[in-house]
């Protein structure tokens, strides 16, 4: 990828902020939709949890996102808060983590937007392009993730669209 100037990293933070913005909510609801009492519930022994999963897309995209205000990633592990114990819990920290990543990333410079950033040695990318890497690396988890509500006991929130279950919710409540 070609170097930007700041002016142009900062047009692609401001295209990219009501993308980042709508995603949250829906990954949030997702995360939120995770029965309390099964967080444990995982599709086979080698698969993440369905609260490891959760987990996993909060840490990795507060990763991304404060990585590109930083000008380098800390690839350290974010365990999960003992205090963090059901999916009503991470969805709470994760709505407070977002406010601040999303404050901070308006808040960031072009000149930081635009900086080089090494990606674990693989890549380089324009600090501002790693949101966009982020995103799609939640939105990958996230179907992930909303594939393991039904088996865990729980309903598909609306996610591009209406799912089957919030048709369902709709229809219940407008008869009752």
């Amino acid at each position: 990828m070609p170097n930007l100037q700041p002016e142009q990293a900062m047009l692609a933070l401001h295209m990219a902020l009501p993308a980042i913005q709508r995603e949250h909510q829906t990954t949030r609801c997702v995360i939120e939709a995770i029965p309390l009492n099964n967080g444990d519930y995982r599709p086979e022994p080698v698969a993440k949890t369905a609260l490891e999963l959760a987990w996993h897309i909060v840490a990795a995209e507060h990763r991304f996102y404060s990585g590109v205000v930083a000008g380098g990633f800390d690839f350290t592990p974010r365990h999960r808060p003992e205090d963090l114990k059901n999916s009503a819990d991470i969805g709470k920290f994760y709505g407070e983590s977002f406010a601040k990543d999303l404050e901070a990333l308006k808040k960031a410079s072009g000149e930081q937007l635009a900086k080089m950033i090494d990606f674990r040695g693989m890549f380089q990318l324009p600090a501002v392009g790693f949101l966009d890497l982020g995103l799609r690396h939640s939105i990958h988890h996230r179907g992930q993730l909303s594939v393991y509500l039904r088996p865990a006991g729980g309903k598909v929130p609306a996610i591009y669209g209406e799912s089957y279950d919030s048709a369902e919710a709709k229809k219940s409540a407008g008869s009752a």
